[in-house]
């Protein structure tokens, strides 16, 4: 790490001398009397504690008249327009220090700049500094007591029309005049001794644009700013560093090596899916369909014949929504579109917690993939990470040269293990911070649900710590308090402000009541990925199927607590990284085998409890790993078996959202019955999904290679039983062993029951049967 850079230094402007014809350069004069030189040097070293009490239009100090002053680097000469009357003004400053004096004048009247650059160009401006204050008192008090759900429309960069303050006679009251287009800035860094908003509307110049401080709250209203104009915050910090830090509250930003945050117009956007936010108000997600197709935006398609290059929100609302769609998906959830600097992070390294990625289009064209999500019925859920944020020297980290964000200690502060910050919950403006961005994805761009990241590194203060690294609670456990009362906090918050989404915990520790209602002592999470289910279920899968036996209960274990929490079942990016393998590669035998089991586990997952989740390649079954550098290998389609997978899952999806008894009663008892778990010599299962008004799905599984013929089974009902989904069959790449369309019971007792049906299992297998009553 080099040296810091100090404020000290002097960002002097050398000013180009006028050659046009009849004119001379420009001489610097001593100030006015009214002009304390000092002061006009702390302007210039950027170093004035309250610019507004000194620029702009000010008593002069000396008895009677007004002085007015400027500092502006890029002009040649500047005249005062004051109540229709010409002042030109005198530079006291090479560096381009502008003052007048106004004898006549006794009050705050109105007034403009006349303003010549080094290149003769004239033009009209309004100074920065006779705007009153923008934030609200009240804002301010809701932000300090960390309660502000629309914080995004008060910090941060917003266009917006604002009316100098001025007087129309000594003593009178304050009025405004027209209102003016440009740009209120706003930024929190209570601990700054200066902060500057600067860009390429001031040559990124600090000294030009000092903000008012307000109890650590700083603003500025910055006149004939468009959208597009780029910026950042200059901060001073208390120990005399000069930092550049991107807008915490940014709605587009740069990526990559270039970090400027960019003015945007969130109000421009008409959306087109209110019909599918009217139901979405009232839409009862726990007892409907959920099938969930995980994607990374820079990985699921690229163009390969134009250097590799990524696909566009635009684009993906045209070939993602449509595959989606034709596959039978009911949500996308998006791996983080946050922006984020660094590619290989997959976006789980923020730092522009309220600005889509810039990688794949602007705001607004997010928008619209949304909305074209909407319109053709998918819902859009995006991964959140409120567990930590990295170190980049443009982002949260020391933000205002002290720990604002994170905590101080390491112990409390750091993952040693990511090399990132964590966030200070029990700090109110950090708390505010996120649960006001979590509301902002909701309630700005229509999101449905937040899938949020490691809630497990939240929830614990020794999370992958050794004794002496973290320091206990207030009660001397190892729960982090605070983080967990934001959580509720957040919850709480986006279900009273959202009727209708959801919230997802990535948590894979026992910890209780992750997806239960905080007034029954849970933190109010919708629903909770079931990591305990994909680790039984790949380490059962990745056996031999003649060593499964000896496995069995690896297989049934997920039910003993499949209703302690509303579950959804993950095959998620973290399981094809890493050298974990592919998903078919996690599979056992020869490719046939292989595949064979591939279907059989997506079957068995769908016939379980619990809503579902599927990463992007795993549906055709991609057998490399999967790298966010490169497009999936959509050229495997190409080849029938794994066409046939990819057939699989798309009639799995359509069965899944058709049948209520796969979806109604996923997270209480009613829905599920074994009918057979103990057979583990042949390793096979049987069991029933209930619905409510009465439906029976009969599921069989048969995990060998091996064809289980005059295979008895009990069922629940006479009847004849459907055979409505064989993974065996020749449409998936299968060997088409069955039982010809169905089977009717027979009055013969089997397992408890006293009906049963004689079935041709086939090997590696499941098997849906769906009972209709003769």
């Amino acid at each position: 790490m080099g040296p810091k850079k100090k404020s000290g230094i002097n960002l002097t402007f050398t000013p180009k001398p006028q050659t046009s014809e009849g004119t001379t350069t420009t001489t610097p004069t001593a100030p006015s009397p009214a002009t304390d030189p000092a002061e006009i040097q702390m302007i210039l070293d950027a170093r004035h504690r309250n610019p507004f009490a000194f620029l702009g239009l000010q008593h002069s100090g000396t008895g009677s008249g007004m002085v007015v002053r400027t500092f502006q680097p890029a002009a040649e000469s500047i005249t005062a327009i004051v109540q229709g009357r010409d002042f030109p003004m005198r530079r006291t400053h090479q560096a381009g220090f502008f003052e007048a004096e106004l004898p006549e004048l006794d009050h705050r009247a109105d007034y403009i700049f006349r303003v010549t650059d080094y290149e003769g160009h004239i033009s009209t401006q309004r100074d920065v500094y006779q705007f009153p204050t923008l934030l609200g008192d009240q804002d301010l008090y809701f932000f300090g007591e960390g309660t502000h759900r629309g914080l995004w429309k008060v910090l941060g960069a917003h266009l917006i029309k604002a009316a100098p303050s001025v007087q129309t006679a000594p003593g009178g009251d304050f009025s405004e005049t027209d209102p003016v287009n440009g740009v209120r800035f706003t930024v929190w860094a209570p601990n700054a001794w200066r902060v500057s908003v600067i860009g390429d509307f001031n040559n990124w110049d600090g000294r030009v644009h000092p903000m008012r401080n307000r109890d650590g709250v700083w603003e500025i209203f910055v006149p004939n700013i468009l959208q597009g104009a780029h910026y950042k915050f200059e901060i001073i910090g208390r120990d005399g560093d000069l930092l550049t830090k991107s807008d915490p509250f940014a709605f587009y930003s740069q990526h990559g090596i270039d970090t400027a945050s960019m003015v945007y117009d969130l109000d421009r956007y008409q959306w087109s899916d209110q019909e599918w936010m009217d139901k979405r108000a009232s839409h009862d997600l726990y007892h409907s369909p959920m099938s969930c197709y995980e994607v990374h935006l820079g990985s699921w398609k690229r163009k390969t014949e134009e250097d590799n290059r990524m696909l566009s929100y635009i684009e993906y609302a045209t070939e993602l929504v449509d595959y989606v769609v034709e596959m039978g998906f009911t949500h996308i959830e998006l791996m983080p579109v946050s922006e984020f600097p660094f590619d290989g992070s997959w976006g789980y390294q923020v730092c522009g917690y309220y600005a889509p990625t810039s990688r794949f289009g602007s705001p607004d064209e997010f928008r619209h993939f949304v909305d074209t999500c909407h319109q053709r019925g998918i819902g859009v859920i995006m991964d959140w990470v409120p567990a930590h944020f990295p170190k980049d020297d443009h982002g949260l980290a020391k933000f205002d040269g002290t720990a604002l964000y994170e905590h101080e200690d390491p112990r409390m502060g750091e993952h040693m293990d990511w090399g990132t910050l964590i966030f200070n919950y029990g700090r109110n403006e950090v708390r505010n911070f996120l649960v006001a961005n979590a509301l902002y994805w909701l309630k700005e761009y229509h999101i449905d649900g937040i899938r949020v990241d490691a809630v497990a590194s939240m929830l614990y203060l020794d999370y992958s710590r050794e004794d002496g690294e973290w320091l206990p609670n207030e009660h001397g456990g190892r729960e982090n308090l605070a983080a967990i009362e934001f959580l509720k906090q957040m919850n709480m918050a986006c279900y009273e402000e959202c009727p209708g989404i959801t919230t997802i915990a990535e948590e894979s520790t026992a910890f209780q009541g992750v997806s239960r209602p905080i007034d029954q002592g849970g933190l109010g999470f919708g629903f909770k990925w079931n990591m305990g289910w994909m680790n039984d279920s790949l380490d059962y899968m990745s056996k031999p199927p003649i060593y499964r036996k000896h496995h069995h209960g690896e297989a049934t274990f997920s039910m003993i607590y499949a209703y302690t929490e509303n579950y959804i079942l993950v095959l998620s990016h973290d399981e094809v990284v890493h050298g974990k393998g592919s998903m078919v590669n996690k599979m056992p035998g020869d490719k046939w085998q292989q595949l064979a089991n591939l279907r059989m586990f997506y079957g068995w997952m769908f016939a379980h409890p619990g809503k579902k989740l599927l990463f992007q390649g795993d549906e055709f079954a991609q057998t490399a790993e999967w790298d966010h550098d490169q497009s999936i290998d959509w050229h495997f389609l190409d080849y029938p078996e794994h066409a046939g997978i990819k057939k699989a899952v798309q009639d799995l999806n359509r069965l899944y959202i058709s049948e209520p008894a796969l979806y109604e009663i996923d997270h209480e008892p009613g829905g599920f019955e074994w009918i057979l778990h103990d057979d583990a010599e042949n390793s096979v299962f049987a069991f029933v999904r209930y619905g409510r008004n009465s439906e029976r799905i009969v599921v069989l599984i048969n995990a060998t290679p091996v064809v289980r013929a005059n295979y008895r089974v009990g069922v629940p009902m006479p009847g004849f039983y459907e055979e409505i989904f064989n993974s065996d069959s020749e449409l998936y790449g299968g060997a088409n062993t069955g039982n010809q369309g169905g089977i009717p019971s027979e009055a013969y007792g089997s397992h408890g029951r006293d009906h049963s049906i004689v079935i041709k299992l086939p090997p590696l297998a499941t098997v849906f049967f769906k009972m209709r009553e003769v």
